[in-house]
């Protein structure tokens, strides 16, 4: 009996996995880069695929979750700050909306970072979740509802305003 083909339907898949990608490093070229190097090394790993342990999907947020440690060197600098000139209209308030969830999600720790782009970017379900990160679904559940939590109160809060040391020094109060 021949094995089950895990790349048979690519086109969702690759949306799924780029989705997630975006979700952990930014969207754009470097996103499309490695999602490119996780569809290689999928082709060259797709007789190790096992169906009965996990579904396709699955499968490759594994291989991606490998990828982005990969490509994200620890000297990699900051996502840049969004253009000056921003679009008018209902594109402009969806461009700051989707800027503004995006530096929320950059003030959460790794782990709710990784929650989150896993549920939102890649889509999986807790279950899909619990193997990726080896937890309960359960565990999945309440770690990710918290994350949410925290993500909406970063949403509530203004970002933190960088004052230079020796103004914060000067103001005597």
């Amino acid at each position: 009996m021949r094995p089950r083909d895990p790349l048979r339907d690519p086109e969702p898949l690759v949306r799924r996995v780029y989705a997630y990608v975006a979700y952990r490093i930014g969207d754009g070229p470097d996103a499309e880069d490695v999602t490119s190097v996780v569809f290689e090394r999928a082709l060259r790993y797709r007789d190790s695929y096992d169906h009965r342990k996990s579904e396709p999907i699955a499968w490759l947020i594994g291989i991606a979750r490998r990828c982005i440690v990969d490509a994200v060197a620890p000297t990699a600098e900051p996502m840049a700050e969004p253009p000056a000139q921003a679009a008018t209209g209902d594109l402009e308030e969806e461009a700051i909306g989707r800027l503004t969830l995006r530096h929320a999600v950059e003030r959460l720790d790794a782990r709710d970072q990784e929650l989150v782009a896993l549920r939102y970017g890649a889509d999986l379900t807790a279950r899909q979740i619990g193997e990726q990160l080896g937890l309960r679904t359960n565990a999945v559940e309440v770690a990710l509802h918290r994350a949410l939590g925290r993500l909406r109160s970063a949403l509530q809060q203004p970002e933190p305003e960088t004052v230079p040391i020796r103004l914060q020094r000067s103001v005597r109060i």
